[in-house]
């Protein structure tokens, strides 16, 4: 038997279609079914790769008596808060409001107008560990809603008043002493054994990072490179990265990145690879130049759809329990390897007897490189096979714009960087879908998901347009393909008409989209960048590339509401302050006119290899009649390929010397 989730696009939400709870997608007919049955709406809200979802759903959906209960006195809706993160934007902060934290399963009462009045995340099916059982909450709440119906509405009416979203104070535009004072701030809170900010559970800072990584390249300051460096370092050989095939779990339980919570997101690993690509350009870093190539080869061999985009996330689980695809014991790597080498390997990986995971089962580590780098490469190979032959966790195959515009920029970047065109191409691919699949038949509306080559219905939110603008302002700087920056410009344009509070920064929908209890707005980054901060980025970089100064003006705008932050909470803006480095720095501004040809291409690749935060870099033919207003007017000294830099409103004079281009470029 299902349920209606059965017809769902949402792999998530199809995941709960056997269940025995009538579950709703969130609708209006959902809405319309709980008044004319006068009966209260439990929401839940998850994703597809979250453990204590599956753990959740086992032990409460599947249960028929728990499911029999819901029925009879619940509207039950289902939300995959990936697809609608809307949604889940609005009844987190009422979870968090109501009981000091959030987290996935989301649990949330709701009246017939979708105000909440009760939150909570994992229920378990029996009181422990300070927790009410699930049946509990649910006989509290169905007793309530008989007896006390007024008292639940005046609470659901003053929570909503409670989630309106503040102005925010602008200050002045983010200054150097401002940098300082955010280094400062991350200083303290940096642990400086295991790298990373504050205690366990730990994430990975991505956008922390990228800031430090442009704070260095612009300012010199040591602290910056320092905190990047040893907590990209920490990362790259602790159990949240998978030593054998490349790729990020998700975060770390425990405050030295040994055990990771095993599930691994698009989003992270597309941002990571960002910042190693970067800390390799900044360093020269041989590892992470190996972390760029086994991240960018997990992301295609894992990741890559049939379609040719990136689906979301592979799973914790593998056959209902965590973590058991990628951890291993000293027995089973002899019986892979054989006694000598099996021995061997559990001390290069640090797999001992008592076991860093649970029963005996040790994530692998490479705190150090193997002196043998054959007899390593032989056995990583090895291992990598035979754990092929284990069960697989399950992929979530749904396409998310926001994400893939991560993923887009990220590859497209990392592949002129490391000249490797094949990634250049799957960038290209991975675009060409968004752009097919996933725009309306006016091409600047964008829906969020698609799967299988199939659009769905969700709205696109800020992250997406902020993101996929990103995306294909990176592919267009990189392939010189300008079909890629008028997309970027159509959904920037978007931003501006449908997302924009002009008085205090973007809120997170349109204002055309489906209506909800509030509408959601945040400054604050969290698994991935604030779509309002992603918004100042792109149209920065899209203003200093056509020349066009309004945008440049709206993400002033945008970015000066960060700056009475930034002594106090850096964490929270990272991605503001990566942007807030580029304004400061220019950002520069490079064009290179020349026919292809090693000069040229030796200018290209001079002016890719600058650590200038933000810098924008475009390239044209001298035959050529560019629309891009970087590239206009832009004549060759001589016969000579020709580099062209620019800074604010001065550019220098223009060079067709590789040297005298870096040279520049460092000033």
């Amino acid at each position: 038997m299902t349920n209606r989730l059965s017809l769902a696009t949402s792999p998530y939400l199809q995941q709960h279609a056997t269940n025995p709870v009538h579950w709703w997608e969130w609708s209006d007919a959902a809405f319309a079914e709980a008044s004319r049955r006068d009966l209260p709406i439990f929401l839940s809200i998850g994703y597809s790769a979250c453990h204590w979802c599956h753990v959740m759903a086992h032990e409460s959906f599947e249960d028929i008596n728990i499911a029999n209960f819901l029925n009879e006195h619940f509207i039950s809706i289902k939300v995959d808060r990936e697809e609608r993160p809307d949604i889940d934007a609005v009844y987190m902060q009422a979870t968090v409001a109501l009981t000091g934290h959030g987290g996935w399963p989301m649990s949330v009462l709701l009246d017939q107008e979708g105000r909440p009045f009760y939150a909570g995340t994992y229920f378990p099916p029996t009181p422990h560990h300070g927790l009410p059982s699930f049946m509990q909450v649910l006989h509290g709440i169905q007793k309530a809603w008989a007896e006390r119906r007024t008292e639940i509405y005046t609470t659901a009416v003053k929570i909503i008043e409670s989630l309106q979203t503040p102005t925010l104070q602008s200050g002045a535009l983010p200054s150097a002493e401002d940098f300082q004072s955010a280094v400062t701030a991350l200083v303290r809170d940096f642990d400086s054994v295991n790298g990373g900010f504050g205690n366990a559970p730990k994430f990975p800072p991505s956008m922390l990072l990228e800031f430090l990584l442009r704070e260095h390249a612009r300012s010199g300051n040591s602290q910056a490179l320092t905190m990047a460096e040893r907590t990209l370092t920490a990362m790259a050989r602790g159990g949240i990265y998978d030593q054998l095939g490349g790729g990020f779990s998700r975060y770390s339980v425990d405050s030295k990145w040994v055990v990771p919570h095993f599930e691994k997101m698009l989003y992270d690993n597309a941002l990571l690879l960002r910042v190693y690509t970067h800390w390799w350009r900044i360093s020269d870093s041989e590892l992470a130049r190996r972390i760029v190539y086994e991240t960018v080869e997990f992301m295609l061999r894992e990741l890559r759809t049939d379609q040719g985009a990136f689906a979301s996330a592979l799973d914790a689980d593998t056959e209902g329990a965590e973590g058991t695809y990628y951890v291993w014991s000293i027995e089973k790597l002899i019986d892979v390897l054989g006694e000598c080498d099996g021995r061997w390997a559990s001390e290069v990986l640090h797999v001992t007897g008592e076991g860093s995971f649970e029963h005996g089962l040790s994530t692998l580590q490479l705190l150090n490189d193997p002196s043998d780098q054959v007899r390593w490469s032989q056995i990583k190979q090895q291992l990598f096979t035979a754990r092929n032959l284990r069960p697989r966790p399950n992929r979530d195959d749904k396409v998310v714009a926001a994400w893939n515009g991560l993923a887009i920029a990220a590859i497209a970047e990392a592949g002129v960087l490391f000249s490797q065109t094949s990634w250049i191409a799957a960038a290209e691919s991975a675009a060409d879908l968004i752009a097919k699949v996933h725009l309306n038949e006016t091409g600047q509306r964008l829906l969020r998901t698609s799967r299988d080559g199939m659009a769905g219905s969700s709205w696109g939110v800020l992250d997406d347009y902020a993101n996929v603008a990103e995306g294909f302002l990176a592919l267009y700087q990189v392939s010189g393909v300008e079909k890629w920056i008028l997309l970027a410009g159509k959904f920037l344009d978007t931003i501006l008409l449908h997302f924009d509070d002009s008085e205090d920064g973007f809120f997170d929908t349109a204002d055309d989209a489906p209506s909800l209890v509030g509408r959601p707005k945040s400054i604050s980054d969290n698994a991935e960048p604030a779509g309002w901060l992603a918004s100042a980025n792109a149209l920065l970089t899209y203003a200093a590339l056509t020349g066009e100064n309004n945008y440049r003006i709206r993400a002033e705008a945008a970015l000066a509401k960060i700056t009475p932050l930034i002594a106090r909470a850096p964490r929270a803006i990272g991605w503001g302050l990566v942007a807030a480095t580029a304004l400061l720095d220019g950002p520069r501004q490079v064009a290179i006119i020349g026919p292809a040809g090693e000069a040229s291409d030796e200018l290209w690749h001079r002016a890719w290899k600058s650590t200038a935060p933000g810098a924008v870099i475009a390239r044209a033919s001298p035959n050529v009649n560019p629309t891009v207003g970087l590239l206009k007017n832009r004549p060759m000294v001589g016969d000579h390929p020709t580099a062209y830099v620019c800074r604010g409103f001065v550019c220098e004079l223009p060079t067709t010397d590789p040297t005298e281009l870096t040279q520049i470029l460092r000033k």
